[in-house]
């Protein structure tokens, strides 16, 4: 990533990351991604805002060195998980006059993960202020978003919202967000917010009405493009997080013998001819970026699992897990499904589906290859989602 001149004295000296294919390891990275660190040069002080994940902290180091910054005198940390931390160390040894400022809850964090003496730090608090000279910083902390610690950085003068993870999406990009191809940034956002922010959507909505009485011109994430459409992503965020459903069924299905897969091949013509959308997505071979995206607006989750021993198969017993904790705004689910001789498959997925409280419509699980009766019980299910559906005016 090259040295951005963001607005007068404020640069972008992050690094890029475009060949990394999984984060967390687990989340799929189709476009790569950037950890974006932020470089406020006042008239008396300068401060770092995020430090890069420790693979690419080289890259930042040679950014600074490149501009030649031989002080800086504040590493501001919004967040202490190691992709916005990890280079903190490097360089408070390159900068030794440097302080990490944070909130209490980071600096423990970054005491446990990355062994920062206590005598490095400066804490503030929420609605404290820092002057560097010319140029003020002020502190919001924004816990739950996504971490306890979390915290956003506003730069007064400037209008800037350095906003950590919020507003952040997974792209290898360093560009503003009305250079990138709009439909483009915002199915990577929209990702990003389905993995990552969606769990805490309730903290979310609590956070944004503070930020929208704040004069934000810039919008700078950790992950991905710079927003100088602030707006833009404003706007979606006020839908994801909103309690507003649509006329969509979400399908995420196993079949290991063919059962589960004709159950789940009928349903889903049944529900099309009410005129219900549905996306099926087959656990063997699913993105789970693409099934959280689904799960952001849909109104129903119909989950198809085969019985395996007593319970579900694993993929549906991961896919139910991840439901949970992803938490989507869904007002429905169901599941179908077939057994061989018993079990307690429906009894599972019960159990793993407690962080949230859809209205469950009737299960249809069949003894083996469904039959016409079963298939009458999977119209019938069709119905009673399409009802369901109406009485939310989605059709």
């Amino acid at each position: 990533m090259a040295v951005k001149e963001l607005k007068p004295e404020v640069y972008s000296v992050g690094a890029l990351h475009p060949d990394r294919r999984l984060f967390d390891e687990i989340i799929p990275l189709p476009d790569g991604t950037s950890y974006n660190s932020y470089l406020i040069i006042g008239k008396n002080k300068t401060a770092l805002i995020d430090a890069v994940d420790p693979a690419k902290q080289d890259v930042l180091i040679g950014n600074l060195r490149s501009m030649g910054i031989k002080e800086i005198h504040y590493v501001i940390s919004n967040h202490a998980e190691q992709d916005h931390s990890g280079g903190i160390p490097l360089v408070l040894e390159e900068y030794p006059e440097a302080k990490v400022v944070t909130n209490i809850k980071c600096k423990e964090m970054l005491k446990d993960l990355l062994l920062i003496p206590e005598e490095r730090f400066k804490v503030i608090g929420d609605g404290d202020t820092l002057s560097l000279g010319g140029k003020n910083l002020k502190f919001i902390i924004a816990p739950w978003v996504h971490w306890p610690e979390t915290m956003l950085t506003y730069l007064i003068e400037d209008s800037i919202l350095f906003s950590c993870d919020l507003f952040g999406s997974h792209l290898a990009s360093d560009e503003y967000s009305t250079s990138v191809d709009e439909n483009k940034l915002l199915k990577a956002a929209k990702r990003y917010y389905a993995e990552i922010m969606m769990p805490f959507r309730e903290h979310i909505k609590r956070h944004m009405e503070v930020l929208q009485k704040i004069k934000i011109e810039m919008i700078a994430p950790s992950h991905g493009p710079i927003y100088d459409n602030p707006n833009l992503i404003f706007n979606a965020y006020k839908d994801w997080i909103s309690d507003d459903v649509k006329n969509i069924v979400v399908l995420p299905y196993v079949s290991m013998h063919g059962s589960t897969l004709k159950m789940v091949e009928y349903l889903v013509k049944a529900l099309e001819e009410k005129g219900i959308v549905v996306k099926p997505y087959n656990l063997t071979k699913t993105d789970i970026g693409e099934l959280a995206m689904d799960l952001v607006d849909a109104a129903t989750v119909v989950l198809g699992t085969p019985t395996m021993l007593i319970g579900p198969h694993p993929s549906a017993f991961y896919a139910a897990y991840l439901v949970n904790i992803l938490r989507p705004k869904t007002k429905y689910i169901s599941i179908i499904g077939s057994y061989g001789w018993g079990g307690r498959m429906l009894e599972y997925i019960k159990g793993l589906l407690t962080s949230i409280k859809p209205e469950l419509i009737e299960p249809v699980v069949v003894k083996g290859y469904p039959k016409q009766g079963d298939f009458e019980k999977i119209d019938q299910l069709a119905d009673r989602i399409a009802t369901k559906h109406r009485e939310l005016k989605l059709l």
